[in-house]
């Protein structure tokens, strides 16, 4: 038993035994017809029983999944930065989060095509509830933040992560992904959880919390779609919150936000990663002596990273200058590209509701908004 048995991914030895078990079922005889679609269920059955690793496996199968996703649900991504990084060594990833399997995935899909090390990842319990969606998340090397647990849970949980995340990057040269915060951004505002760091930093133990996340070569990334396809289902939770509700999740509703994020139409993508946060950390550490004050520091280094590597679309400038009544923007964007996004509003949200309107709007303005607050800063 390993101590970190209750949260690991996948070892390669167990491999073999998960996908022939999980390869008969119903959601996993759909994605393979669907990412191999000429080839018979007999033949990629017998193409699964080879698969003898995670790595096989993500580069045999989980690779070809996200390109036909990509292929059939956007018009394809586009990708900067990653000629800085070097090639066999491990990176903390700390990105903002958007949709809860495209984030990650696009990501490896990226640092395989640049020959970089992909990512072990972090995913919610709360999302793998099902269990062929535990078996495919933990053959495709995620491992398990532990959801709605006790204060002392929640301690004990958290030491163990940092410690697994920092073996993982340290011991066995492993790149890890982690969001910035705890779910996805709902409202277009992305920001690092000081709680995140917190956990991270957990494992220096006596070493001084800066010179610890040194070691984990820490780069931001920055992951934007040009059309949010789980748009609309964020509205419920956000309009609870304006109206000072507590928000209760439909049984189904994770799945089905994982589900509509994989399907929906994405349209532009983009993945920028930033620089490692390296000298930085020697600033934050001359000029605040407690790892609170640390802590909101290299946040904000985040937080600037990604905010300004973040690209905008189209449809964030035509929902800045909706939300607005203004124009400009107006030289970035088409008629027809108004248009498009104003009927996408117009199908996706109920227009007599002008509180679910705004919040739909502010979703796809906020980057705008954030960018520009940076410019004013700096």
């Amino acid at each position: 038993m390993s101590k970190f048995d209750s949260i690991r991914h996948y070892h390669d030895h167990e491999v073999n035994e998960v996908l022939q078990r999980i390869s008969k079922h119903p959601m996993v005889k759909a994605l393979m017809g669907f990412t191999f679609p000429n080839k018979t269920e007999q033949q990629w059955m017998e193409d699964l029983s080879k698969v003898t690793s995670i790595q096989q496996f993500q580069e045999e199968f989980a690779y070809y999944s996200i390109l036909r996703i990509l292929e059939k649900s956007s018009n394809g991504l586009s990708t900067s930065g990653f000629e800085k990084l070097e090639k066999d060594t491990a990176y903390l990833y700390i990105s903002n989060h958007r949709d809860i399997i495209m984030d990650t995935s696009l990501l490896n899909v990226t640092l395989k095509d640049h020959g970089l090390t992909m990512t072990a990842s972090a995913v919610g319990d709360n999302l793998v509830q099902k269990s062929f969606l535990l078996a495919l998340a933990k053959v495709n090397r995620n491992f398990l933040v532990r959801r709605k647990v006790t204060p002392r849970e929640l301690l004990e949980s958290s030491r163990l992560m940092s410690e697994y995340i920092h073996s993982l990057i340290v011991e066995e040269n492993r790149s890890v992904w982690i969001a910035q915060r705890e779910g996805r951004t709902k409202d277009g505002n992305d920001a690092t959880h000081t709680g995140v760091l917190k956990m991270l930093g957990m494992d220096a133990g006596d070493e001084n919390l800066m010179d610890y996340f040194k070691q984990l070569k820490i780069v931001p990334v920055s992951i934007s779609y040009e059309y949010d396809p789980t748009d609309a289902l964020k509205m419920p939770q956000l309009l609870a919150i304006a109206n000072n509700e507590a928000y209760i999740k439909e049984k189904n509703e994770d799945f089905v936000n994982l589900y509509s994020g994989i399907i929906g139409q994405k349209k532009g993508i983009h993945i920028h990663v930033g620089d490692v946060i390296d000298t930085e950390l020697d600033q934050i550490k001359a000029i605040a002596d407690k790892p609170n004050k640390q802590l909101q520091a290299l946040a904000q280094v985040i937080d600037h990273s990604i905010i300004t590597n973040y690209h905008l679309w189209p449809t964030n400038y035509i929902a800045y200058d909706i939300l607005n009544n203004t124009n400009k923007f107006a030289d970035r964007y088409s008629e027809k590209e108004k248009q498009l996004f104003e009927r996408r509003l117009e199908l996706r949200v109920n227009k007599q509701e002008q509180k679910v309107v705004d919040n739909f709007l502010a979703m796809y303005a906020n980057p705008v908004v954030n960018k520009l607050k940076l410019q004013d800063e700096q």
